[in-house]
């Protein structure tokens, strides 16, 4: 493609990718597609200065489909992530990871997480289950963790704070694939929770620790 070129074309690359779409200047700019040889991946939608920006949508061969804002070839503002398994993150993003306010809905079970992101990561928010029941606090791995509260569906609170302890011996369950063709999926530690009530009602404590975590 010549450096001067401006207007609609394909380009073929030397990996074996293809591109079609506008050009200015020789270079991606506008609106066009992208397809990834070595994985599968394929991306549709605006580009700037041969980078990823603006709205568009990015499919992630066997590991899920991305829909929304990119700035500099990495989701960043506010996107869809719906994984293979039907779970999906809504929300907002900063430099390709999740950050800022999102929600993550597991579709097996119809629990969903809302609450601040940072790093990919819940810090705080909610825990809400389909019946109404939820926790609100803090949270560590994707998990509980700290000073929170449970709030059941008749209106009752309980206050008190989660304890989180790494599995020993066990094997680390899969990353989220949602960092697509970046980086490949690397184990994490399994963690137990336990709750600590403030209170004595040995009853809701039970009841809170008897929930499938």
């Amino acid at each position: 493609m010549s450096r001067e070129y401006a207007g609609k074309g394909t380009a073929y690359y030397p990996t074996g990718d293809i591109y079609e779409g506008d050009f200015l200047d020789g270079i991606r700019e506008g609106r066009g597609k992208y397809f990834y040889q070595n994985n599968g991946d394929k991306y549709d939608g605006e580009w700037k200065h041969n980078y990823k920006h603006g709205i568009g949508k990015m499919l992630y061969n066997g590991k899920g489909e991305y829909n929304g804002y990119w700035e500099n070839g990495r989701r960043h503002g506010e996107g869809v992530f719906t994984y293979p398994n039907g779970d999906v993150y809504s929300g907002w993003w900063k430099f390709g990871e999740k950050e800022g306010t999102g929600t993550y809905l597991y579709k097996a079970t119809g629990m969903k997480i809302y609450g601040q992101w940072r790093q990919s990561k819940i810090v705080t928010g909610k825990w809400i289950y389909p019946n109404g029941t939820f926790y609100e606090g803090g949270f560590a791995n994707n998990k509980p963790n700290g000073k929170g509260k449970w709030v059941f569906k008749n209106g009752n609170e309980l206050d008190g704070h989660y304890e989180q302890k790494k599995k020993e011996g066990e094997e680390g369950e899969e990353a989220p694939a949602e960092e697509g063709a970046e980086e490949g999926a690397e184990a994490k530690p399994k963690f137990t929770l336990h709750w600590h009530s403030d209170t004595h009602i040995v009853e809701s404590a039970h009841l809170v620790n008897s929930v499938e975590q």
